[in-house]
């Protein structure tokens, strides 16, 4: 199999606080990938790391065959990388539609018809065709999620990197994230997805990485992760999932 992206040996320290300690992993082509942990296991500077808002302090990130730590994430992004964050962060004054267009213009790189038609094709896919003409502010937070999701689909993506998009989220509301990360697979999208809703994640995810404390303690399948004693004692069995 392709490998898209490889993280090796990757270090990130805060001052005298190290959030992330020689992380090795890498992702394939078309490949979904969870990453999860306690809170400040460090996930979430991986993302980070991967989609430039912080260089490494030590290691080194491949993209696709090409060196990408400590580029700027505008570089990142046109290189074929886009995120989302955990508290969606629309233009509350503007349209589901306008908020697309924004994306496709400055992040996509597109223009004029290109980037509205780019965007029609994002509103089917998170669907919300139906509530393009209505303010972001409007929405529910599961639709500020898909909005969240669709802005980075405006880029034309190789990897998106998807950090707790269904958190919060009502059991219906996560089939639906479910159905939408299915399809975004199925159009060849590779997906990291560090998240806490564990029914989302060993759904979805093909292989998971289980971090504490900035270090990895366990990579494997679903099912091998929900099995492993050190992941249940640190993660899992504290939770009580």
């Amino acid at each position: 199999m392709d490998q898209l992206l490889h993280c090796k040996e990757l270090t990130k320290k805060f001052g005298g606080l190290t959030a992330v300690n020689n992380l090795t992993f890498s992702l394939t082509k078309n490949e979904v990938l969870g990453i999860i942990g306690p809170n400040g296991a460090g996930k979430t500077t991986v993302i980070n790391l991967i989609s430039g808002m912080y260089p490494p302090t030590s290691g080194t990130i491949y993209f696709d065959g090409r060196r990408i730590d400590g580029l700027p994430p505008n570089v990142i992004s046109k290189l074929g990388i886009a995120r989302t964050f955990q508290i969606p962060r629309p233009f509350k004054n503007l349209t589901v539609f306008q908020n697309l267009l924004v994306g496709a213009i400055n992040a996509g790189g597109l223009s004029g018809l290109s980037a509205k038609e780019e965007v029609e094709k994002v509103l089917d896919i998170i669907g919300l065709s139906e509530k393009r003409n209505l303010l972001a502010g409007s929405l529910t937070l599961a639709e500020l999620r898909r909005l969240e999701i669709g802005r980075a689909l405006t880029i034309k993506p190789k990897l998106l990197l998807a950090d707790e998009t269904a958190a919060g989220s009502r059991e219906n509301e996560i089939k639906e994230l479910l159905s939408l990360f299915e399809m975004l697979k199925e159009r060849g999208l590779s997906i990291i997805l560090v998240e806490h809703v564990m029914a989302f994640l060993m759904k979805i995810a093909e292989r998971v990485v289980v971090m504490n404390l900035g270090e990895k303690i366990a990579e494997g399948t679903p099912e091998e992760i929900s099995k492993n004693s050190k992941v249940i004692e640190v993660y899992l069995g504290k939770r009580g999932t």
